[in-house]
């Protein structure tokens, strides 16, 4: 359950930065809990296809103040799934770094947690590092003015690295603006090969091998 869905079972929502009214669908009518559980039976009935749990976390852009509650209580919920199935945590975090590191720490992270779409500095990518968690970059790293991310992925390391496109998003240079798909990816390992200064060969074979780690294929 997304955490921009999580406040919206029951009609809990709240106005965001972004701007954009809140909008419930029939089935926000179900409370939170009630579409948790069903999530459960889903992941434990279909174990052999399910092989995360998320992307789940926290989104303070999509999500005004009053129901950031519900988010945590949310993301709070999905750690303990990933740890009781023994399943790795995709996690969605924008706008809400220091509070989903809290969460994680205080909750204890599940073994294999990897934040989706990294977009943290030097800081948390420290953070990353001394608590063995992983980063999925997307087409944003090859973007100029993102030094940050480029300096955050050599302090996590490759071994903890993995890519990803976020289609129809963020789509690497040079095609910055197009739409996003799975053939775009050799021009985001492209950058961060540059990156973490090692071959195009070399950061593709890291990937796979940390890819599968994770997910257990």
């Amino acid at each position: 359950i997304h955490p921009n869905e999580a406040p919206l079972h029951g009609h809990r929502g709240a106005e965001g930065p972004d701007g954009l009214p809140v909008v419930y669908k029939p089935y926000h009518d179900i409370s939170f809990d009630e579409a948790m559980q069903h999530l459960r039976s889903l992941v434990v009935g279909n174990a052999e296809e399910v092989v995360a749990i998320g992307e789940t976390g926290l989104d303070y852009f999509r999500t005004g103040e009053s129901a950031r509650i519900y988010q945590r209580e949310s993301f709070r919920a999905h750690i303990a799934l990933a740890k009781e199935l023994n399943l790795p945590l995709q996690i969605h975090d924008r706008d809400a770094h220091s509070d989903v590191v809290e969460i994680l720490l205080k909750d204890g992270a599940p073994e294999r947690t990897v934040f989706h779409s990294y977009s943290g500095g030097k800081d948390l990518a420290q953070v990353l590092k001394e608590n063995g968690w992983y980063a999925s970059f997307s087409g944003t790293i090859s973007y100029k003015g993102n030094e940050d991310l480029q300096e955050s992925a050599r302090i996590i390391g490759k071994d903890h690295i993995t890519v990803e496109t976020d289609a129809p998003y963020l789509t690497p240079m040079p095609y910055r603006g197009r739409p996003n798909a799975p053939y775009m990816v050799p021009y985001t390992l492209e950058s961060l090969a540059t990156a973490l200064d090692c071959s195009l060969k070399e950061v593709a074979k890291s990937t796979l091998k940390t890819t599968k780690e994770i997910y257990g294929f």
